[in-house]
């Protein structure tokens, strides 16, 4: 009877909680001054963080309000700004450096929240690198910052993401316009896989990634770990996983391993197979066994994320092919913060994807190359890592396209 009552109490304090960051809620403004913006391959709503609650506790009833969670039954997000798919339930909190002692270093800071569709629950512990790629253009276009250079009509702003504690740095095209600069998104430079047409070329730099969450690049020290993995009572298995923590914490496995768990005999998977419910809590289990081991929390749905990997066809050009995993849901392109992890991770010896793509270089006889063609369902896309002679990351780039959607209010 103890017990009860005390299970009873913790229920009752969380409920109350949750009604007091409702009530403080309500002293936001609704409608709330908001811009839509694409950047890569996802796109998100972009927020001035002076408009927010000052605790990020007592956001979520009104980013779930804007997005339009929870809808565990439709999972279509009709009643917000949200499309049913991760990649569209994004929001981007931007303000000035709130720490006095980054004030010198960046311009600005971001808090990137993923919205779940299901529950509406707020995912803070990661990064999303394609939303990355707009900060600098929003804050320009907010009247945030100035860019701190500007070179040849390309203007970069760097900026803190609170999620990692890492700083970014973009770089973008701009005019000037009545003595002010504005960021030009229009010119025909780039083509995106995933996106039609061409846009501006975006360069999304990020500055010493490794560690991202767990502190290393290898939170477990070693460059492939072996994960004891129990589905339920009648699957458990063991599988080889390269556990790499560089822009956001990733879980790589090989679709060769996969497929000799499910069953087959390294056959080839397709889409078919990664978006089986079984298959999918198969990789579930999979990414929260990786997660304990980086010491990270398995329950966290954002994070660490996992991708399989294998190797890219004889008459293919990529280095490596992936197929990644967000939210749980086989996703339609890559998570640019996955592609740059992988890209850093190839270039780790030992690790899975460093196996895969110097294969793949030695019999094109092509060699040791700076970017890394990654094909994924949607394309392919080229990351960067640079190295320090003692193996450190000094940075991770990718080039990303963006566009201004919509300007105005958004109601919660």
């Amino acid at each position: 009877m103890l017990g009860l009552k005390a299970g009873r109490a913790v229920l009752d304090l969380r409920t109350a909680s949750r009604r007091m960051a409702s009530v403080r809620a309500l002293s936001t403004a609704n409608p709330l001054p908001a811009t839509f913006l694409r950047g890569g391959t996802s796109k998100g709503i972009f927020l001035r963080r002076s408009d927010l609650p000052k605790d990020p506790a007592d956001w979520t009833p009104i980013f779930q309000g804007i997005m339009g969670s929870p809808d565990p039954q439709y999972r279509r997000q009709l009643n917000g700004m949200g499309g049913g798919v991760s990649s569209l339930s994004k929001i981007c909190v931007v303000g000035p450096p709130s720490a006095p002692e980054r004030t010198s270093k960046v311009d600005v800071e971001y808090t990137f929240v993923q919205v779940g569709i299901d529950d509406g629950a707020l995912d803070l512990s990661g990064n999303c690198g394609n939303l990355s790629s707009m900060i600098g253009v929003f804050a320009v276009d907010e009247g945030m910052c100035t860019p701190r250079a500007v070179d040849n009509k390309l203007a970069t702003v760097r900026f803190y993401n609170t999620n990692t504690s890492k700083v970014i740095d973009t770089t973008f095209p701009v005019t000037s316009s009545d003595g002010q600069l504005v960021p030009t998104l229009d010119n025909p430079e780039v083509e995106m896989a995933g996106v039609p047409g061409k846009a501006s070329r975006i360069v999304l730099q990020f500055v010493n990634p490794a560690g991202a969450r767990t502190g290393k690049l290898l939170p477990t020290g070693n460059a492939v770990d072996t994960l004891d993995v129990a589905v339920d009572s009648s699957l458990r298995f063991q599988i080889p996983a390269s556990l790499v923590d560089a822009t956001n914490p990733t879980v790589f496995i090989s679709s060769n391993h996969l497929s000799r768990v499910l069953g087959g005999d390294g056959e080839i998977l397709t889409a078919t197979h990664y978006t089986s419910p079984d298959v999918e809590r198969v990789l579930e289990r999979i990414r929260q066994a990786g997660a304990e081991r980086m010491g990270l929390d398995p329950s966290a749905k954002a994070q660490p994320k996992i991708a399989v990997l294998s190797e890219p066809g004889e008459k293919d050009a990529s280095d490596i092919v992936i197929h990644a995993f967000s939210m749980g849901v086989l996703h339609k392109a890559v998570p640019m913060t996955v592609g740059l992890c992988l890209g850093v991770a190839a270039g780790v010896k030992g690790t899975l994807a460093h196996e895969i793509v110097s294969k793949a270089r030695s019999s094109r006889a092509q060699g040791e190359r700076g970017m890394v063609r990654i094909r994924h369902p949607g394309g392919v896309v080229e990351v960067g890592a640079e190295f320090a002679d003692d193996g450190t990351v000094r940075n991770a780039q990718v080039v990303r396209t963006g566009r201004r959607l919509m300007k105005g209010v958004v109601w919660w």
